[in-house]
């Protein structure tokens, strides 16, 4: 599998994993997703190629190609909370 396919894969899983969710929410979901957790090669290359993505991660991706960058959406993308040091909540 290319890296293309591979992030484009990653996207679209993402983005299915926000289905329940009505579009708009799941497309900033997915987007806030991408920011957070992706590193900036990553982030480059699926912002330059959109290719292969679902519509929900297609739109996502054209928000942040647009520079819009959103607010937390899920608490899993919440780094710090009071009190704290810093450090993803995922482990």
């Amino acid at each position: 599998m290319s890296q293309h396919a591979h992030l484009a894969h990653m996207a679209n899983q993402i983005a299915r994993n926000f289905a329940s969710m009505d579009e708009m929410d799941a497309v900033a979901a997915t987007a806030d997703h991408i920011i957070s957790f992706w590193d900036r090669r990553m982030k480059a290359a699926i912002l330059a190629d959109p290719s292969g993505l679902l519509p929900v991660a297609a739109a996502a991706v054209d928000r942040l190609r647009e520079g819009g960058a959103v607010p937390h959406q899920t608490r899993a993308t919440e780094f710090v909370g009071v009190d704290e040091v810093g450090g993803s909540d995922a482990g």
